[in-house]
């Protein structure tokens, strides 16, 4: 298989799509795949992170974490994202991030990127299936090809059978149900199996 660059990125604002972009990338570095983690820039204002404990605690335990840049999109094979929902929709931070990558689809360099996205929320139905088709729109405008999950394993049935890409419900504990840790490994590697053949034919072609 052709070695494949895999950027995860993720906004989180308590550590759950955090946990889920770590378990992706130890389980893509396991596939063989070169893996950048990225969170994408905060938006909201300090004040506002105050006054939540679990917030304010996470944006300082993950303040090594490298923001997110145009680079990393341009570098990678394949993309994994990691988000939670915002009233069934993707969160502001990560839409601004997309928002500012109109100068790489321009030149054609978000074209034929394999993509592949996960979402949480707080309760079994509170929209991640949504939250992952609305990202999945703007991929359709790159260019890119959606390697979703489907029902390629078992672990997407244990992980409550979310074909678009894997669902997590938050838990007060910041636990990921092992049924959903295995889902996030399939997928993971689904990912970086589906770039790796595309990256082959495209050698191949040239």
């Amino acid at each position: 298989m052709a070695q494949v660059n895999l950027t995860i990125l993720y906004y989180s604002a308590t550590g759950t799509n955090y946990r889920m972009a770590q378990i992706a990338a130890e389980a893509a570095r396991e596939a063989g795949a070169e893996v950048r983690v990225r969170k994408v820039a905060e938006l909201a204002p300090q004040s506002v992170i105050d006054t939540s404990p679990a917030w304010k605690a996470h944006v300082q335990a993950t303040a090594h974490i490298p923001v997110a840049t145009p680079d990393d999109v341009a570098w990678a094979d394949a993309i994994l994202f990691s988000v939670p929902s915002r009233f069934g929709n993707i969160p502001s931070q990560m839409k601004q991030f997309l928002d500012t990558l109109g100068p790489l689809w321009a030149k054609g360099l978000t074209a034929n990127k394999v993509v592949s996205a996960m979402a949480s929320a707080q309760n079994p139905h509170g929209g991640q299936e949504a939250t992952i088709l609305a990202l999945y729109t703007s991929m359709y405008h790159w260019g890119a090809i959606v390697a979703a999950p489907g029902f390629t394993d078992p672990s997407a049935y244990a992980a409550g059978g979310n074909p678009y890409g894997t669902s997590v419900t938050v838990k007060e504990t910041g636990e990921i149900d092992p049924g959903a840790v295995e889902a996030i490994r399939h997928q993971a590697r689904r990912t970086v199996t589906v770039a790796s053949w595309v990256k082959q034919g495209q050698a191949v072609t040239v």
